[in-house]
């Protein structure tokens, strides 16, 4: 997502974050604004690592994807509790894939298992739940971020 942000394209193969980062000067509203964005690695041999990166931050996105329940629930059993205890702040919680909500292929496949995509009221309850200041469906594939960008910097 950050890489579809920040370069304005998709990646064509997938790249695999253990840690990246971008920085830039962004004028909002008439304010000029340091913007850094960090994207850290989620697997459970960068649960040392992680933190590192926490210290200073305004704006934490709980990303998980909108077409997987199981990255849904580790919104409240790994991602808020570690970002709590390290750095409690401002949290968004971010749904992305959401162009696959419109998948007619994806959505039988899902059914075909039993399962079903995130709803908009299971994120919307969790982020009341958890103090989220709001959630939102992104789509990195089409360039998508409904704002979100730009009402975390206003934050």
């Amino acid at each position: 997502m950050l890489l579809s942000y920040t370069s304005r394209e998709f990646p064509k193969e997938y790249v695999p974050t253990v840690f990246d980062n971008y920085s830039a000067n962004v004028q909002l509203d008439d304010i000029s604004i340091a913007l850094s964005l960090w994207d850290t690695a989620g697997p459970e041999d960068y649960d040392r690592l992680r933190p590192l990166s926490y210290p200073q931050t305004d704006v934490f996105f709980i990303c998980f994807s909108l077409i997987s329940q199981t990255s849904f629930s580790n919104i409240k059993t790994k991602w808020y509790p570690e970002v709590e205890h390290h750095c409690p702040t401002s949290k968004l919680i971010v749904g992305t894939k959401s162009d696959l909500l419109q998948d007619p292929e994806k959505l039988q496949a899902l059914k075909d298992r039993g399962l079903a995509p995130v709803s908009r009221e299971q994120a919307e309850m969790v982020c009341m739940e958890i103090g989220a200041l709001g959630f939102y469906e992104t789509s990195a594939l089409k360039g998508e971020f409904n704002n979100l960008f730009e009402d975390a910097m206003r934050i």
